[in-house]
């Protein structure tokens, strides 16, 4: 019996553990000369002040300022255009179970026109049905490459078709950096809201 609740003790310790932010954000009145620079330059191109995934960031606040760069174009100029870019995003978001990156990109992609069900599929993990060629394209391209760390040649030759090999880097590049921000925040433990979307979680 002891054992049993020691043992729950230490799930329960876990999992409280689990739960609280790594890295806490940092109220700006804290920030240090590079952190204010950094802040400055990303409401002045972004017009809005640091959030969610760059929040994690800040504690680097080169790396936050590389990472804005980088975004400012794969979000907003992206060869394959910010529909399919809010797709390969959403995918991303699923691979990594990242839910900050849900609760931002679900609602742009719907308003961008990502189908709900389309959008939702991918939230339960299912392949997507009724896609048009160029979803279908997309979601094999960002998956293979989540999955298999490859692209087949078939899908390759698919996007090269369509959208160039400029449009081939560009989606690579999409599924690449929200990688690297979901892996940020994975390891940060960035919390969302209580009442937030959320993705459901897989057996380990």
């Amino acid at each position: 019996m002891k054992h049993a609740i020691a043992a729950a003790c230490l799930l329960a310790s876990i999992s409280a553990a689990a739960s609280q932010t790594r890295l806490p954000t940092i109220p700006p009145e804290q920030y240090d000369a590079e952190q204010k620079k950094a802040a400055a330059e990303f409401l002045a191109i972004r017009k809005v002040p640091v959030f969610g995934p760059f929040e994690p960031l800040m504690y680097s606040p080169e790396v936050m300022s590389l990472a804005r760069a980088m975004g400012d174009y794969l979000r907003y100029k992206p060869a394959i255009g910010t529909t399919l870019s809010e797709l390969a995003i959403l995918i991303t978001a699923r691979e990594w179970t990242q839910d900050i990156e849900l609760v931002i990109h679900y609602p742009l992609a719907l308003k961008v026109g990502i189908s709900k069900d389309i959008a939702d599929a991918i939230r339960d993990g299912r392949r997507p049905t009724a896609m048009s060629g160029d979803e279908e394209m997309t979601y094999d391209f960002a998956s293979e490459l989540l999955h298999n760390k490859r692209v087949s040649d078939p899908t390759y030759a698919r996007v090269e078709a369509r959208f160039g090999r400029k449009g081939a880097v560009d989606l690579t590049g999409i599924v690449a950096y929200y990688t690297m921000l979901a892996m940020e925040m994975n390891m940060a433990r960035t919390q969302i809201g209580p009442d937030d979307l959320r993705f459901s979680r897989f057996p380990d």
